[in-house]
This record gives C-alpha cells, structure tokens and sequence, in this order.
C-alpha cells in the first residue's frame, strides 16, 4: 500500500481532472490517496474510502497585496507528510505546485523525512507561463530536483527539453480516460431535440481563451452549414466566451448554435455528437479530444502540439495548419458524409482505448514503487 499526495489544481482544466481521475484510481486499488489544494477539485467526491482531501488556507494581511499561496501550500505539503506518513508527493502542473514540493521536501529533510516527487508537466505550465522569464529558474530547479519528471506527450517532453536547463530524466505518460464514464450512450431522445430535422451535430468543449481559437470553431461551423443541415453546441465558459456569442448574433445562423457553458455530464452532451472540433493555437495533449473520441466522435483539430499523438490524420479524423480553416471544413463535410461517419466513429474509439486508464495506471504505479 502506497501513501501518496496529490497536489493539484481543482478547476476544470486537463491537468486538475487527470489527477483526480488518477487519485481516484489509485484508491480503489487500496492505496491511500491525500489531495492537497485551495479546493475540492470538482471531480472529486471525499466519500470515497482510502481518499482525503486537504484545504489550503491562507490569511489576507494588509502588508501583502497578493496572498503568498506557495508559502501556505508548502506550509501544508509538510504538515500532511508528517501527520499521514506520506511517502510520494505527485504534483500535477509546474507552477507553483514543483516548487512548494520542493521546498517542502527541503524542510522535511532537515527533520530527517524523505520525501520522493514526482512532477507532472501538463502544458501551459511549460510552454506558456513557465518559459516566461520571470519564472524559468525556479521551474528549471523544480523539474531538476524532483525525483522523476513526466510529461503528457512526446511533444511536450520536446518543448520541456527547449524551453529549459533540464538535467533530470524525464518520461511520457500520456493521460488517459476513464471508459466506464466515457462511452456513448443511449441519448436518442436528446439528440431528436437538439436536431429534430435529422441535422449532423458538432460540439466544441473549451475554457474559451485566446489559445482555444474559438472563433475559428465558428468559421469553420459557418462553412457546414452552408453545404449541409448541422447544429453546433458550445460547452465551456472563459474570457472570449462573450466576444463569440456576440460574433455569432451577426451571422444568420445564430438560431443553429447553442452555448451550454460549463457542463459536468459531457459525456452525454459527447454521446449524441457526430464531429468534435478542437482548433486550438496548441495543444500538450488535448484530452477533450480525446474524450470525444471515447464517445466514438471524430475530431477535427490542428497539428500541433500532442494533438496528432491522439488525433490521427485520416483515421479519427483530421489535423490542420492553425488557422486554416477552409481545409478544416472540407475534412468536417467528408467526416460527415453518411458513407464515412461510420468507419470514422469506430477508428475514433479504437484509438481512444489505447488510452484507456488500465493501460496508464501501471506506469504510474511502477515510478511510485521505484
């Protein structure tokens, strides 16, 4: 039995679901399973045996304009490892979660605890926020005195390499999906009420930033239903999400997209789709594709990134240039064609099973015991 700390953070992104998709994983197996974060994390229910959940609070003085969150969390890593005996600490995104491990693994070694890491790069944490100078020597010396480093994908394990001063070995573990949650299901009902008249149905799922290219999801969705009856759904909420419904009140297609918001259940909202479209700026993995394609829906996204390690061009879908998104439409209506959806729903499922989380957990498990 393993006593592990998890250190995430509890929004909806990649990052935080995966480690408590993992988390839980691990406790059903026996191991004993600590999250540590300013949250609940919102797939994750506390009543569960072998998993605790941990609280990092913090107090606003007057002195500090910005609450020292790293300070508190640190604080907090230390106080679970001596009182719980944790063994591992397995922190999930660079920043600031490698670096609290790290000076708590510091303070726990001069009480004569030793404490193993290992750190989790996601993405942004890499090749957005960490390169920024004023973060690159802490994230360089978080990733090196870790005890094992993992990355999502070979791509980001390359850009890991770029971007910093890394001397520590460093491992692809993609992520996974939980196939007893993500499967298509029976939703005839729901699917003859978003498209009564039959028409194909697209879904977009995204935390609408800058990155995401959202408005190329409505380009490209305007290019559709020029040719063919088709429906869109737009799940998430972010910064642009306001800018892009406004765009679309111009278009005189307006009345055929629907904006969902955040949405717990996707898998239902997945299981009646026919198209997933993800044009992202970049990608590390892109687990929201992939969650598609566990509900048997093809993808459309750009090649960037991970995204071709899980989107296969000419398989489960089809990759792109960013911004090119008049070949982005042109593969969407031959996904669509009545002849090819089929073959291309079973091809997206196939792949996703090699991502299924009895393939992953393994590999976790065999650095923790090392």
């Amino acid at each position: 039995m393993l006593r592990i700390g998890i250190i995430c953070y509890p929004t909806f992104g990649g990052s935080g679901v995966v480690a408590t998709e993992l988390g839980i994983a691990l406790a059903k197996q026996g191991h004993l399973v600590h999250f540590i974060s300013y949250e609940q994390p919102v797939r994750l229910n506390i009543f569960t045996e072998n998993i605790y959940y941990h609280e990092v609070s913090f107090t606003n003085y007057p002195l500090f304009k910005y609450p020292p969150y790293e300070i508190a969390l640190t604080s907090k890593i230390v106080d679970i490892v001596k009182a719980h005996n944790l063994t591992v600490l397995h922190v999930h995104y660079a920043i600031p979660h490698a670096a609290a491990a790290v000076m708590a693994k510091h303070i726990l070694k001069s009480e004569g605890i030793d404490i193993k890491i290992v750190t989790t790069l996601h993405g942004t944490d890499i090749t957005l926020v960490g390169k920024d100078g004023s973060y690159e020597p802490v994230v360089s010396y978080s990733i090196n005195q870790s005890d094992v480093v993992t990355t999502v994908s070979k791509s980001l394990k390359e850009d890991t390499f770029k971007y910093f001063n890394v001397e520590n070995d460093t491992k692809v573990v993609p992520n996974f999906i939980d196939f007893d949650r993500f499967n298509r299901l029976p939703k005839d009902h729901f699917k003859k009420a978003i498209a009564p008249a039959g028409e194909k149905i697209i879904v977009h799922t995204s935390n609408f930033r800058k990155v995401k290219r959202v408005a190329d999801v409505v380009e490209i969705f305007s290019r559709i239903q020029e040719k063919i009856p088709a429906k869109l759904l737009m799940i998430g909420d972010g910064p642009d999400r306001i800018k892009i419904e406004n765009d679309c009140r111009e278009f005189d297609f307006c009345d055929k997209v629907t904006f969902l918001g955040k949405q717990e259940a996707i898998e239902e909202i997945l299981s009646v789709a026919d198209l997933f479209l993800i044009p992202s700026e970049t990608e590390s993995f892109g687990l929201a594709a992939l969650e598609a394609m566990a509900c048997e829906v093809p993808v459309i996204s750009t090649n960037t990134g991970g995204l071709p390690e899980v989107n296969i061009d000419g398989l489960t879908g089809y990759t792109s240039d960013v911004g090119d998104v008049e070949k982005m439409a042109a593969d969407a209506l031959k996904i669509l064609d009545d002849d090819a959806l089929p073959k291309f729903k079973k091809q997206a499922k196939e792949q996703a099973l090699k991502f299924r989380l009895s393939e992953i957990l393994p590999q976790y498990l065999e650095l923790y015991q090392d």
